[in-house]
């Protein structure tokens, strides 16, 4: 008897499993739906650059390391936290005369040895993007020589993703229901949703205003870099029933 009801539980799940491929698919209208949020970066993660030269590499290398010290006094006089401020690259290397001239140039100069170039880096991450042209000013005159990989950043990227999302939802069954209207029907329930170019949630996949390179002294204009805005963008297809 059990065998029997074994074999008819079978049966009947193969029935509904080819009940299921064979069924028809119901009249659908299918759009897409674009949206984008603007918003005010509040956050900027850059990196500083310090390099020294001289015969003596210790020397080099002691001012070197003054710049630096002044650069976290400064980070942390503007109450940004140890976590965000980390020395990311160190390097010593023999600098020569020639290494600033075009390769074509080299030829023609003799080449001397200039001294030792010690350089650090510090990737630093501002929280209150107030303070970024100030604390710029201060870690240039502190002796900083590069600033570069400039990014403003929307620290509630994710929140402000769900928004365009949601906006895209909304555009797409309003562009549907404008489309079924044009010929007597209406739209149902959503038969399948799918988000189109979806990006993993990263600082650096997000489309955040970007300076990639800027040498050079100390600026006493104020708000010499704009951040400017953010644009997150969602894109969505949408597929609905259609109702008669």
């Amino acid at each position: 008897m059990r065998k029997t009801v074994g074999i008819f539980v079978v049966m009947f799940a193969l029935a509904l499993a080819a009940y299921g491929q064979n069924s028809p698919t119901p009249p659908l209208i299918t759009v897409s739906g674009q949206a984008e949020v603007r918003v005010q970066p509040d956050e900027v993660v850059f990196t500083l650059g310090v390099e020294s030269v001289n015969k003596d590499m210790m020397a080099a290398k002691q001012r070197t390391d003054d710049a630096v010290r002044q650069v976290l006094s400064i980070a942390k006089a503007n109450n940004i936290k140890p976590e965000d401020v980390q020395t990311s690259y160190i390097s010593v290397q023999p600098k020569y005369n020639t290494d600033d001239l075009e390769y074509g140039q080299r030829p023609t100069v003799k080449r001397e040895f200039v001294g030792y170039q010690v350089s650090k880096t510090i990737a630093v991450t501002l929280r209150d993007i107030s303070r970024f042209d100030s604390l710029l000013s201060d870690v240039l005159k502190a002796g900083v020589t590069r600033l570069s990989n400039v990014e403003f950043r929307d620290s509630k990227i994710r929140q402000h993703k769900d928004q365009a999302r949601a906006m895209a939802i909304k555009a797409a069954q309003e562009k549907a229901r404008l489309l079924a209207s044009q010929i007597g029907q209406s739209i149902g329930p959503a038969y399948s949703i799918a988000e189109s170019g979806v990006v993993p949630y990263s600082p650096a996949n997000v489309s955040q205003n970007r300076i990639d390179t800027f040498v050079g002294g100390a600026s006493d204009s104020e708000n010499a870099i704009a951040p400017g805005t953010i644009s997150v963008s969602a894109q969505v297809t949408v597929s609905f029933r259609l109702m008669n």
